[in-house]
Order: structure tokens, then C-alpha cells, then sequence
């Protein structure tokens, strides 16, 4: 069976999926995106394919080396992929959103899909049961609202997340924790009420590196897969790493 790398270069972190056939083995954080560290990897594991799904400036000189030892793909709005977009600019759309709605498609085809994506930001990414992604929306994430009440107050601190913590805050802390971990659960709950209404049958779709923090306080059912958007780049990296 083929391996393949596919690289996610997000806002927070640099990630790398390894896949043997079509079964994820391993996820690597990566330090760096300099081609001296990628080249390791390739020689450890001897991918035959490759995908790049970057929202960052990254180092252009990875693409090179990717180019020469594998069979390589950089995701962009013009890759061949399991939707089709109606959106007006499709250059526009992140390459995170397009792996997370490929992989939706791909797992549950011919139904409404809704796959929400918590990193930096917050994404709902709407895709219909014709495979159409015809969008969503975007709202700040959890260290994003943690950042932006830090820094545009003068009292207020920044914090790191925590699991547990009350409902009813009794200091600073824990009435931030609260504000926004369970403020953020309400308003997911809240977007999946909303696209239930109008869509019968829905599939709901979490995902990303905050994952853990909400679900003990989503009260929709859905399916929660932090590897959703590698699962994403992989499908895509099938279609057009031929």
C-alpha cells in the first residue's frame, strides 16, 4: 500500500498525517516548516504522495522538495475536488474549509452535511446532499476571545483554557472560562438548531484542536473527529495525485 504525507499549515500550529492506504497512522507536530526537517520525514517514511493545505506564508522551497520526492498537490481553489462551490469568489475560500467539507462528502455522500472547524476561528461550512458547499460562516475562536478581551481592556488577563471551571464564575478566571467556553458551546448548539430547522436529516460534523474543551457542553448529537480535515486532504490528494 502507497503512503502519503498531507501537511496542514494552519494559524496555530504546522501538522503533518501520515496515511498507509487510506488508514491514518500518525499525526507529527511539526517545529518548522524548513525543508532540512520535512527531508527526514521523507526519508523515514518514503511517501510516494503529497498534499499541502497552507494558510500561512510558509517556506516555498518545501513545495520544491515535495515536488521532487513525491507525487505532490497544493490544495488552492482550483485542485480537484469531491464539492463544487458556489460562492461568487472560490479563490476566496480557505484551503482548511475545502478539506474539511471534502472529507464531509466523502464519509457521508449524498446527505447534508454541516462540518464545523474550531481553531483559530470558528467555521460552519454548509454542504448539501449534491455535494454543493454553498457556505457558512465565520466567528472568532476560543484564543482569539481570550486574546481580544486581554487586549482591548486594561484589567482584564489572558488566560489559558481549562476543562473544568463553573458555570457561575467566582473570580476573574473562571468568569472568562465560562463567558467563553460555554458561550461558545451555546452558540454552536444555537448555528445547529438553526441549519436543523431548515435541513432534515442533517450530519454534524466537529473538528479541530479545541475540540475537547466543548463537548462535554454541546448538547446536539454529532460526530466529533479531530483528524476530519486530514481525512479532507487525504480524498483530495486521491483525486489529484494521479
Amino acid at each position: 500500500m502507497q503512503t502519503a504525507f498531507c501537511f496542514d499549515f494552519g494559524n496555530s500550529r504546522l501538522k503533518l498525517a501520515i496515511f498507509t492506504g487510506r488508514e491514518l497512522n500518525d499525526v507529527v507536530v511539526l517545529e518548522s516548516d524548513h525543508p532540512s526537517a520535512i527531508e527526514k520525514l521523507l526519508e523515514k517514511y518514503q511517501p510516494q504522495k503529497s498534499i499541502l493545505s497552507s494558510v500561512i506564508n510558509h517556506d516555498t522551497a518545501l513545495e520544491e522538495l515535495l515536488s521532487a520526492k513525491t507525487k505532490f498537490h497544493k490544495l488552492s481553489y482550483a485542485s480537484k475536488i469531491p464539492i463544487t462551490t458556489a460562492v461568487g469568489k472560490p479563490e476566496t475560500i480557505g484551503a482548511d474549509r475545502l478539506a474539511i467539507c471534502s472529507a464531509a462528502v466523502d464519509l457521508y455522500p449524498q446527505q447534508h452535511c454541516l462540518a464545523i472547524g474550531l481553531g483559530t476561528c470558528i467555521t460552519y461550512n454548509y454542504i448539501n446532499k449534491f455535494h454543493e458547499f454553498l457556505g457558512g460562516s465565520i466567528s472568532p475562536g476560543m484564543n482569539m476571545r481570550f486574546r481580544a478581551m486581554h487586549e482591548q481592556t486594561a484589567m482584564l488577563p489572558m488566560i489559558e483554557a481549562e476543562h473544568s471551571f463553573p458555570l457561575i464564575g467566582y473570580d476573574t478566571k473562571t468568569n472568562l472560562l465560562s463567558g467563553v467556553i460555554i458561550g461558545m458551546a451555546k452558540e454552536i448548539d444555537g448555528i445547529i438548531d438553526a441549519y436543523n430547522e431548515k435541513y432534515s436529516h442533517l450530519k454534524v460534523m466537529l473538528t479541530g484542536g479545541d475540540m475537547d474543551f466543548f463537548m462535554p457542553h454541546i448538547k446536539n448529537k454529532l460526530n466529533a473527529d479531530p483528524y476530519l480535515l486530514f481525512k479532507g486532504l487525504f480524498a483530495i490528494s486521491e483525486l489529484n495525485n494521479v
